[in-house]
């Protein structure tokens, strides 16, 4: 379509801007084709919290995993280890790898589905037509019928036979349980397990997304490393891998969406012989993905008591800022709520950083690898790449994607690794004292980024459950002191080159990944009069 609007400044409102689910509205000014406000609108409310006060203590392993279609593993694992705190249960070796095992698997299928169905179908945007590499990002990625993205979406399914092989099923499977898990392997299990993931690293993994070994990808240390690996030969070269990398530097994915700057990371896969006795003081000291904190150019360790939810600009009661242990979740009108200046269902999750305050920090892939920049032990995560990248080029769009796509070799790595450690003559499952009260924290690493459960127990009941998500996090609206969310802050200084198809904004917002399901309507910021109706990228 086409609009005339005011060239000076103009008011877009993008509804739903996601691919997935949910509803996640945004609006933005754009004043001389930059965006300079934005405001995220999480435009549904689900009430999990709610529907779990009062119920059996084992409820959130039921409940939970029905939050989200596609990462329910990771609401299953951190619902877990939550309940194992409160209740101080002993985890046996078996139990910790098996879940290590099934998460990872959950964000190894969810890497390709999600580059090749929500985020690359991007980059064949006729906004790119004049681009060198137009022709090849269409070849590759247009959707259900580019060849990358046919082979990527198919085979994305491979790690999840893995998860329902010990699960029973995936998604919303429940086999995870306070002492353990509910399943016996078998020898025949492991290796089909065992072949299935050899399958995936055969036949898409490497031959087609990374072109070279994945010990070859693993050796990449640095910014420049990295060019020179897409250099090396024409495997890598034209690898997806190898062309995203390249593409997207030519379109100019590496000069926006740079975000709020600092990061956090929750951490994920604990080691089978370090945390058998879960408690939130020897949580981060077992992570093999860490845990930590950057921000204003520092590393910090995690404390879970360091979070705050701010709800001053959210759908709830009153305003300011609480402890998930001491959470509410009280809903009021939108309407009303409009009036009260709020604008979204999201809360504004913030962190308690010494010398800064309550701020705001970025959570998911790019997350995960600053934090594992910092100096760690033998057989925890410790690599400086995106450490170097940061340092050399600053955050971006293509920086969080690349990012997330570094990870897949990680995942292949040490889901094969775990497999092999799995000792079929050992316990799985330990039976728990089931404690009347206590309070439990679980958290893990979505592939999305940092998600948490908090729970107290009162009477052999659920008093009181928050669930603070990665999206939250990313898309959470303005807090107290009117400080932007990290997505509302990756979309300022954003250029719009066409204001009645703006895919810099769905880059911006996938890069992401935002669990929050593009229709698109502008208005002139004079008048309040709507000028267009559209949809971002729309393939249909």
């Amino acid at each position: 379509m086409t609009a005339t609007v005011n060239t000076k400044r103009m008011d877009l409102h993008v509804s739903p801007l996601g691919r997935v689910e949910g509803d996640l509205d945004l609006r933005v000014t754009v004043e001389d084709g930059v965006v300079t406000q934005a405001w995220t609108e999480a435009g549904m409310f689900r009430g999990f919290e709610m529907i779990l006060k009062g119920k059996d203590p084992q409820a959130g392993l039921i409940v939970t995993p029905r939050i989200c279609g596609i990462c329910g593993g990771s609401h299953l694992y951190k619902s877990a280890f939550a309940l194992d705190v409160a209740w101080r249960t002993e985890l046996p070796p078996n139990a910790l790898l098996v879940r290590n095992i099934a998460q990872a698997c959950e964000t190894l299928q969810s890497v390709p589905r999600w580059f090749y169905a929500l985020f690359a179908i991007d980059l064949t945007n006729r906004r790119y037509a004049k681009a060198k590499g137009y022709d090849e990002a269409v070849r590759r990625f247009a959707p259900l019928v580019g060849e990358s993205y046919e082979r990527g979406v198919t085979l994305s399914a491979k790690p999840v036979e893995i998860y329902a092989i010990f699960g029973g099923q995936w998604p919303h499977s429940s086999f995870m349980i306070p002492g353990g898990v509910m399943c016996g392997p078998t020898l025949s299990d492991v290796t089909r397990s065992i072949a299935i993931l050899e399958e995936f690293r055969h036949n898409w993994l490497e031959s087609r997304f990374l072109g070279c070994s994945v010990d070859r990808w693993l050796e990449i240390k640095t910014w420049e490393d990295m060019l020179a690996w897409v250099d090396e030969n024409e495997s890598q070269y034209n690898s997806d891998l190898g062309f995203f990398l390249r593409f997207g530097l030519e379109i100019g994915l590496d000069r926006f969406g740079a975000g709020c700057g600092n990061y956090l990371a929750m951490g994920t896969y604990l080691h089978p012989e370090k945390y058998n006795r879960p408690t939130i003081e020897g949580r981060n000291a077992a992570l093999i993905q860490r845990s930590g904190i950057y921000a204003g150019g520092k590393h910090y360790e995690f404390d879970q008591a360091r979070v705050r939810e701010d709800h001053t600009h959210s759908f709830y009661q009153g305003s300011g800022l609480l402890h998930p242990f001491e959470g509410r979740t009280e809903p009021i009108d939108p309407a009303e709520a409009k009036r009260q200046g709020k604008y979204t269902w999201a809360k504004a999750p913030r962190y308690e950083v010494d010398g800064l305050g309550y701020v705001p920090l970025e959570v998911g892939p790019l997350a995960r690898q600053v934090v594992a920049g910092k100096p760690g032990e033998d057989w925890q995560d410790v690599d400086p790449l995106f450490s170097d990248i940061i340092a050399k080029k600053g955050p971006s769009v293509l920086v969080r994607v690349l990012a997330r796509l570094h990870e897949e070799a990680k995942l292949y790595r040490n889901i094969r690794e775990w497999l092999r450690q799995i000792d079929l003559h050992d316990r799985f499952y330990i039976k728990p004292v089931e404690h009347e009260s206590g309070r439990g924290f679980g958290a893990t690493e979505a592939a999305r980024g940092a998600l948490a459960d908090w729970i107290v127990l009162e009477n052999g009941k659920i008093a009181n459950y928050q669930v603070v998500t990665p999206t939250a996090w990313n898309i959470g609206p303005r807090d107290s002191q009117n400080v932007n969310g990290p997505m509302e802050q990756a979309y300022l200084g954003t250029t719009i080159h066409d204001p009645s198809d703006p895919v810099e904004l769905g880059h911006v917002a996938r890069s992401f990944d935002s669990c929050l399901v593009c229709t698109v309507h502008a208005y002139d910021s004079k008048t309040g009069k709507q000028i267009g109706y559209y949809r971002i990228g729309e393939t249909g």
